[in-house]
């Protein structure tokens, strides 16, 4: 079932590009995860919009100053001598910040570095790559690339969705319960004023 046409998607998100792939990607997404109402999709086009750029960003900026790395990890980085060795340098920084979490090895193993945030909503940590592998049929543990394609970007975003209970969030239709889901996906409520203009919007085309 097909509950997104091109025209809506880009209506919803306007700078979106490749509307054609992605409107395929997106249904074939929420149709396996079962966001098969308007009102479902609105929410979940709302914070895909949002946590993407409109579907442009599919992969975790780790391009950072050592003044930013300070601001963003100030435990890890408590000296400028310190964040100079990791400042734009993305794969050292991956591979150290995420390093022994999320089910990733030590920093020697480059792990962190090649289970970076990937997708729709960023996925994080060899350990969330293969539960959400195991859950799709994707090999995303020798394959992370996937999550930077418009398929498995859509269906690791729509896993997550569905395996966190937002379907049931979504149903609700209502502000308290869009700033739940917005926590659940960003861990606090970060451009959420955004994430809501993008919300009733989608409302506004999708629900008739």
């Amino acid at each position: 079932m097909s509950i997104l046409t091109e025209n809506q998607l880009k209506q919803i998100m306007p700078t979106c590009t490749g509307t054609d792939v992605w409107t395929k990607a997106l249904n074939d997404a929420m149709d396996k995860c079962e966001i098969n109402t308007p009102i479902r999709a609105a929410a979940f086009l709302a914070q895909i919009a949002h946590e993407s750029g409109e579907l442009h960003r599919l992969t975790e900026n780790l391009n950072y100053s050592a003044d930013r790395l300070r601001q963003v990890w100030p435990n890890r980085f408590p000296t400028a001598e310190k964040a100079k060795q990791y400042e734009h340098n993305p794969p050292k920084l991956g591979s150290y910040v995420y390093a022994n979490r999320l089910g990733n090895g030590d920093e020697a193993s480059g792990d962190g570095y090649k289970f970076r945030g990937r997708g729709l909503i960023q996925l994080t940590g060899r350990a969330n790559y293969k539960e959400a592998g195991q859950a799709l049929q994707l090999p995303l543990e020798t394959q992370p690339e996937l999550l930077e394609q418009p398929p498995g970007a859509a269906l690791s975003a729509a896993y997550f969705w569905k395996s966190r209970g937002l379907n049931e969030l979504a149903d609700n239709n209502d502000d308290p319960n869009f700033t739940t889901i917005t926590r659940k996906i960003n861990g606090g409520t970060v451009g959420l004023p955004e994430r809501k203009k993008y919300w009733q919007t989608a409302k506004k085309i999708l629900i008739k």
